[in-house]
C-alpha cells in the first residue's frame, strides 16, 4: 500500500472554505454556505466537479505550497520550463465598520517570478452537485455564471476570451481573479485586491498574537488554531466538523459521511480548545446558536447535529458521483441526526461553564443561559437510564455507554458549579443527585478481571473514549485504578507508533481498518495526566508527522503506512493537537496539573 496524503490546503473567512490543491485547482468549495452544493467539486468527481485552475501551458511543472506565516492565506509556487509564478489565494477577512467583513469572495493573485511562463486558466463552476454547468456570459471586465439563485461573477484583468476559450496567455505582469457570489466586486480590481490582501494579512496576524500559548510546538499549535477558526460559520455561531463530505475512512470501506454540519459533541471539544488558547468570541457566538436550537427542538430533545443554520432535518441521500478515488457512496446529509446520543446535554453544560466561572464574562453575557442550563439538566435526568447510539454513532444497536454517563457526570458537575454561582439550591440539589447517579452508572462498566472500564454496561469491548475518564478527572490521576485502565487500553487499542483505534470490535460496516487521530491525542493527554510525561511528549511529537505538506490533519490514519483518510481537514484532529499540546505545556509548568 502506497502512502496517501491529501494534497490540498484550505483558505476561508468564516463564511466559506475553499480547498486549493497543489495543482492550483480549487478542488472543493461550497457556496453560499458550508453545507450548500459545491461550486467546485473535483475532489469527488473530476468530470462533474468543474474546475478552477491556473496551470502552465506546458504540462511539465513542479509545485510547492505553503501558508503565508501566521495567516490563512495560501501561496502556491509553480515552476515550469518557461519560468515560474506564484498564486496567492485568500478569502478576505478584516474589520470594517465595527464588523468583520467576510464576503463570499475568493481572490487569486497570479504573480510572475522568473521568465515568461505561458498559463492556461480554466474556470467552470457547477450547480446542484455537478448536475449542471453554469452558463458563462461575457461582461465588460467580468464573466457572469448564471443558473443559481445569485450570480457568480469572475472579475479579472485577464482577457475574458482567453479564459472562456481556455486558451493560453503569456504571464508578464501580475494578474488578478476575483470570484464572487451575489454582490460583485464594484471597485478597482488591482488596488482593491492588494488592499484586501494587506488587511487580511494584518487581521490573521493580529488574531494569532491574541492567542495564549506556551513555547511548546508553537508552529503546529498556531496552524491548528488558524484552521479551526475558519470552521465556525460566524453568521449563526455553528462550528462544522469538516468542510468535506464522503472522503472515506479507509479505501473501499463504505464509511463515507457528510461532515459539513454542527455536531454538539465536536463543538464542545473545539470550544474547549479555544478556551485553552484564550479565545472566547467563538463560545459567545455558539451560545446564541445553542439557545436558538434548544428553543426549537421537538420534545426538548437535542439532536446530535444540526445544519449550520440550526435546521433539524439533515436527510441523508446518495449522489451519482464517482467519489474520492472511486470510493462510493457519495453522501450528502447525515442519518446520524435521527440518533439518540444523550452525551450532548452534558457537553452543552460543560461548554457553558466558563460563562459562569470566568470573570472575564460579565453578567449580561450569560443571563439567557440560565434557561438553557435547566433544560439540559432536566434532559440528563430524563435520559440517564436510556440506551443510546454513543459518540461513534452506531447505526444498528444501542448500549448504555460509559462515555455518555461520563458526560452526564461532567454536565451535572458543571451545573453544580453554575448553581453555586447563581445561589440556586434547587438546581444544586438536582445536579448533585444526577452526578452521583452517573458515577454509579460508570462504575457498572468496570471489568474487575482486566482492571479496565469497558465501552458500555454488559460488554467486554474496550473503547478509546474511556481515556477521558482520566482526562476529565473522573478517575484520580494518581490512582492505580487510572494507571491500570490506561495500560489495559494500550494493550488492546494502541499501535506501536502511538496511534489509537476507537475500538476493535465489528460495527455496522465490519471491523475498523484505520485509527482515529483524535484518540491518539487523547492518549497523549492521558499519559500526561498519570505522570508519564516523557512518553506523552514522545508520542505527541511523533503524531506531528501525520500532518500533510501544509500542516493539516485528516480524521483517520492507516497504522501500516501513516496514510491520511477520512474527511479533511478534521476539526476533531486539530482540537486534539491543541488540547494535547496545552496539557503537556501545563504539566511541564505545573506537574500536579490535571484538568
Amino acid at each position: 500500500m502506497s502512502k496517501h496524503s491529501y494534497n490540498s490546503a484550505i483558505v476561508g473567512n468564516c463564511a466559506f472554505i475553499a480547498h486549493v490543491a497543489t495543482d492550483t485547482n480549487i478542488s472543493w468549495m461550497c457556496w453560499p454556505k458550508f453545507d450548500s452544493s459545491f461550486i467546485f467539486g473535483s475532489l469527488l468527481d473530476n468530470e462533474k466537479g468543474g474546475e478552477f485552475s491556473i496551470l502552465p501551458d506546458n504540462e511539465k511543472y513542479s509545485s510547492t505550497q505553503s501558508y503565508v506565516e501566521n495567516t490563512n492565506i495560501l501561496s502556491t509556487r509553480i515552476e515550469c520550463e518557461e519560468g515560474s509564478y506564484t498564486i496567492t489565494d485568500f478569502a478576505p477577512r478584516f474589520s470594517q465598520y465595527d464588523r468583520d467583513y467576510k464576503p463570499l469572495m475568493l481572490i487569486r493573485k497570479i504573480q510572475p517570478e522568473n521568465g515568461t511562463p505561458s498559463i492556461r486558466i480554466k474556470c467552470r463552476p457547477m450547480a446542484d452537485y455537478g448536475k449542471s454547468t453554469l452558463k458563462a456570459v461575457n461582461g465588460s471586465n467580468h464573466i457572469k455564471f448564471l443558473g443559481l439563485d445569485n450570480e457568480i461573477r469572475l472579475t479579472t484583468n485577464i482577457s475574458l476570451n482567453y479564459i472562456l476559450d481556455e486558451d493560453s496567455i503569456v504571464l508578464n505582469e501580475t494578474k488578478y481573479l476575483v470570484l464572487t457570489y451575489g454582490a460583485p466586486l464594484e471597485a478597482p480590481l488591482e488596488t482593491t485586491s492588494e488592499s484586501f490582501l494587506r488587511r487580511t494579512t494584518r487581521y490573521w496576524r493580529h488574531w494569532v498574537k491574541t492567542i495564549t500559548i506556551s513555547n511548546y510546538q508553537q508552529e503546529a499549535v498556531i496552524r491548528s488554531a488558524l484552521a479551526l477558526k475558519i470552521h465556525q460559520y460566524e453568521d449563526t455561531g455553528a462550528i462544522i466538523a469538516s468542510s468535506t463530505t464522503s472522503l472515506p475512512e479507509s479505501p473501499g470501506s463504505g464509511r463515507t459521511w457528510d461532515y459539513r454540519y454542527c455536531w454538539l459533541r465536536d463543538t464542545y471539544y473545539t470550544l474547549n480548545a479555544f478556551n485553552n488558547i484564550g479565545h472566547f468570541e467563538e463560545m459567545e457566538r455558539y451560545f446564541h446558536y445553542i439557545a436558538n436550537i434548544s428553543t426549537k427542538s421537538s420534545n426538548h430533545r437535542l439532536q446530535p447535529l444540526y445544519t449550520i443554520t440550526g435546521k433539524p432535518d439533515i436527510k441523508e441521500i446518495e449522489l451519482d458521483l464517482k467519489g474520492y478515488q472511486g470510493n462510493t457512496p457519495v453522501r450528502i446529509g447525515n442519518q446520524a441526526y435521527e440518533h439518540i446520543q444523550n452525551d450532548v446535554y452534558g457537553q452543552v453544560l460543560v461548554s457553558l461553564l466558563p460563562l459562569y466561572i470566568d470573570r472575564r464574562f460579565i453578567h449580561s453575557e450569560r443571563t439567557e443561559s440560565h434557561t438553557v442550563v435547566n433544560k439540559m439538566l432536566n434532559k440528563i435526568e430524563q435520559t440517564i437510564d436510556e440506551k443510546d447510539a454513543g459518540l461513534w454513532e452506531f447505526r444498528n444497536f444501542s448500549q448504555s455507554h460509559s462515555y455518555t454517563f461520563l458526560f452526564h457526570w461532567a454536565g451535572s458537575n458543571a451545573a453544580e458549579k453554575i448553581a453555586l454561582k447563581l445561589n440556586d439550591n434547587e438546581m444544586l440539589k438536582k445536579a448533585s443527585e444526577l452526578k452521583f447517579k452517573a458515577a454509579e452508572k460508570i462504575r457498572q462498566c468496570w471489568d474487575k478481571d482486566r482492571n479496565v472500564y469497558t465501552q458500555a454496561i454488559e460488554t467486554k469491548n474496550l473503547d478509546a473514549s474511556t481515556l477521558q475518564l482520566i482526562m476529565m478527572g473522573f478517575l484520580d490521576n494518581n490512582s492505580q485504578e487510572a494507571k491500570n485502565h490506561l495500560v489495559a487500553l494500550e494493550k488492546e487499542l494502541k499501535t506501536k507508533d502511538g496511534l489509537f483505534y476507537r475500538y476493535k470490535h465489528k460495527d455496522d460496516f465490519g471491523e475498523p481498518e484505520t485509527t482515529f487521530l483524535i484518540c491518539a491525542f487523547w492518549y497523549v493527554e492521558a499519559l500526561a495526566c498519570v505522570g508519564r510525561l516523557d512518553e506523552a511528549i514522545e508520542y505527541f511529537e511523533n503524531l506531528l508527522k501525520y500532518r500533510n505538506h501544509v500542516g493539516l490533519l485528516s480524521e483517520d490514519v492507516h497504522f501500516k503506512d501513516g496514510s491520511q483518510w477520512g474527511n479533511f481537514p478534521q476539526t476533531y484532529s486539530h482540537v486534539g493537537l491543541l488540547n494535547a499540546a496545552y496539557r503537556i505545556a501545563k504539566k511541564q509548568d505545573k506537574p500536579d496539573f490535571c484538568c
